[in-house]
């Protein structure tokens, strides 16, 4: 999963070890799998200049498995990889713009993200929350905009979870860290925001461009979704 260390690869070569129907396993991959509300990377394989689309990459039992357009590549099979970097990018944008609402949002109220869903074109956050007023999310929006601006630099780093769980506010999710985990991966956001994560982000704030808030929707029982977008 190199993707961990460098969001930023593009293209990279790998060598199939496990095929199965239209599926692979890759003993090493920058292609992102789906999880924590973050999709999945796309691009394409190339092999004896025949391209498969790669239409979804899943992490199962530490396994992370490409599903493709058609059928035809092998075990021991040399490939070149390609990935859509417009996506791959729009993603990593939002995702570190995430982290900075959720922050800024938790510090002014200690709410809770109890979900979230990452897209290309508009995101989504729910919080924990009673007080829920559109005009209070515009200031927060706006507070967020302006720590932006100030070239946040985004540092990787891992620690066990005996560690983790000493830091304060290091979670920022209601269901806490994963129980599963001996290893936790910290992405840490300038002075913004400091949590556990396994996704994609920019190296910089002014990466991210401007927050612009959707709309906001009352879910019951304290759950409060916002939507965005990025400008």
């Amino acid at each position: 999963m190199l993707y961990l260390k460098d969001s930023y690869k593009k293209e990279f070569e790998a060598k199939v070890i496990e095929a199965f129907d239209n599926k692979v396993i890759l003993n090493e991959t920058y292609f992102y799998a789906s999880g924590g509300g973050q999709p999945s990377d796309k691009g394409i394989i190339i092999h004896n200049n025949k391209e498969y689309q790669v239409l979804d990459v899943k992490k199962e039992d530490e396994k992370m498995i490409l599903t493709m357009d058609q059928e035809g590549l092998k075990v021991n099979d040399l490939i070149k990889c390609k990935i859509d970097w417009n996506r791959k990018y729009k993603l990593m944008r939002m995702h570190t713009a995430a982290h900075v609402i959720s922050s800024i949002v938790h510090k002014e109220t200690n709410a809770m993200i109890t979900g979230n869903q990452l897209d290309e074109e508009k995101s989504r956050i729910d919080f924990s929350l009673e007080d829920f007023k559109k005009e209070s999310f515009e200031k927060y929006i706006e507070k967020a905009n302006e720590e932006i601006k100030n070239d946040h630099k985004t540092t990787i780093y891992t620690i066990s979870k005996e560690e983790a769980e000493k830091i304060e506010d290091l979670s920022k999710l209601a269901k806490g860290l994963p129980p599963h985990l001996k290893d936790i991966r910290i992405v840490k956001i300038g002075s913004i925001d400091e949590q556990a994560d396994g996704g994609t982000h920019v190296a910089s704030t002014k990466e991210i461009g401007k927050i612009k808030l959707l709309s906001i929707e009352n879910k019951g029982k304290s759950n409060r979704r916002m939507y965005f977008t990025l400008e």
